[in-house]
Formats: structure tokens, C-alpha cells, sequence
């Protein structure tokens, strides 16, 4: 699921905080609300960066879709998985 099927989806709390603390870790009990949106972490997902013990940080591309949203512009949709780049 790609981050905007799930951001609608979180409280708006949570999303004034994804905005304010773009590119920050994100913190477990918020990566249990994405996960409960119906959001899956994997490395296929383009919104997903890094993700391991030192816990989940959003790529850079999910880092401007928020920030998009964060300054009232539409960003332009996505697919779920990362395609090839040439």
C-alpha cells in the first residue's frame, strides 16, 4: 500500500507530526498506526528508507510527497513498488 492510500488514514496527529519531524526516525508507536492503516514496511516500498534495530526512517521520495502536502500542494500519485530507473 502506498503512502497515499495509508496517510488519510492516520490521525491527523500523527501526520502534523510526520510533517514536523520530516526525516526524523519515526517513532514505533506511529509505524504501529501506518502498519494498522493497512500499510506493509517492506523494501519493495518506495516510501520505505531504512528500516532495522535503529528503527524506520521514510525515503527521501516519502520525505517530499509529506512535505508536499506539509505546503498544501497535490503530489503526484505513485505506485507501490520501486520500478526500475533508466
Amino acid at each position: 500500500m502506498s503512502i497515499e492510500a495509508w496517510w488519510p488514514k492516520l490521525r491527523q496527529q500523527s501526520r502534523d507530526y510526520l510533517m514536523e519531524n520530516n526525516g526524523d526516525e519515526v517513532p514505533a508507536e506511529l509505524v504501529e498506526e501506518i502498519t494498522g492503516a493497512g500499510a506493509i514496511i517492506s523494501a519493495d516500498a518506495w516510501w520505505v528508507g531504512q528500516s532495522g534495530p535503529a528503527g524506520l526512517f521514510l525515503s527521501d521520495e516519502a520525505n517530499d510527497w509529506i512535505d508536499e502536502v506539509a505546503n498544501g500542494e497535490t503530489p503526484e500519485p505513485r505506485g507501490e513498488d520501486r520500478g526500475p530507473t533508466s
